[in-house]
C-alpha cells in the first residue's frame, strides 16, 4: 500500500458520522461541479450532435431540437461522464473538491474507505432519487419531481440518519 492509500485509509477508519447539513451542504456544492464538468464534456461532443450542416443551416432566430437518437446519446454520454468521475472520486479514499471542502470521506460502516464496487453500488442507488423525479413528474405532472428528493430526504428519517443510496450500498458518509 503507497503512503497516499494508507493515509487516506487512516482518514476515513475515524468514522465519526458526518452532519446532515454538511452532507446538503457538499451536495449542493458538487450539483456546482457535476454541472460544470457536464458542460465542459458536452462541448467535447458538440460536433457529434450539431444539428446544423457544415453550409447553410438555421436561422439564429429558429430554435432547434435535438433528434431523439441525438438527444439520447447526450443522456447516455452524461451518465457515463458522471459515474466515471463520482465512481473514480469515491473510490479507494479518494475523494471530490466537495467532499474535500467539507470534510468529508466515504467509509465502510465499519471504517476504511471503500473500493471500486462499492462505489459502483453506491452511483446506482444514488439513481433512485433521479429516476422518482421523473416518474414522479410523468405520473403527477410537476409537483412530481419533488420525488427526486427521496433519497436526502431520507437522511431525516433513517436512524443512522444516512442518505438512502448510502444505506443500501453499504457506505457511510464520515468526517474526514
Amino acid at each position: 500500500m503507497t503512503p497516499a492509500a494508507a493515509t487516506a485509509t487512516a482518514r476515513t477508519v475515524t468514522n465519526s458520522p458526518a452532519s446532515l447539513s454538511r452532507r446538503w451542504a457538499a451536495l449542493v456544492y458538487e450539483g456546482f461541479l457535476l454541472f460544470a464538468l457536464l458542460l465542459v464534456a458536452g462541448f467535447a461532443v458538440l460536433p457529434l450532435v450539431n444539428p446544423l450542416p457544415a453550409t447553410g443551416g438555421h436561422p439564429v432566430e429558429d430554435l432547434y431540437v435535438l433528434p431523439a437518437a441525438s438527444r439520447a446519446f447526450l443522456l447516455c454520454y452524461d451518465i457515463a461522464v458522471t459515474g466515471i468521475y463520482c465512481i473514480g472520486f469515491w473510490s479507494n479514499g479518494r475523494r471530490t473538491l466537495a467532499m474535500k471542502t467539507w470534510g468529508l470521506a466515504l467509509a465502510r460502516p465499519e471504517g476504511g474507505s471503500i473500493d471500486t464496487r462499492l462505489a459502483i453500488r453506491r452511483f446506482i442507488a444514488a439513481w433512485i432519487g433521479p429516476l422518482a423525479g421523473l416518474g414522479g413528474y410523468l405520473l403527477l405532472g410537476r409537483w412530481g419531481i419533488v420525488l427526486g428528493l427521496f433519497n436526502h430526504a431520507w437522511g431525516w428519517i433513517d436512524a443512522d440518519r444516512q442518505f438512502l443510496h448510502d444505506r443500501l450500498a453499504g457506505t457511510r458518509l464520515v468526517r474526514g
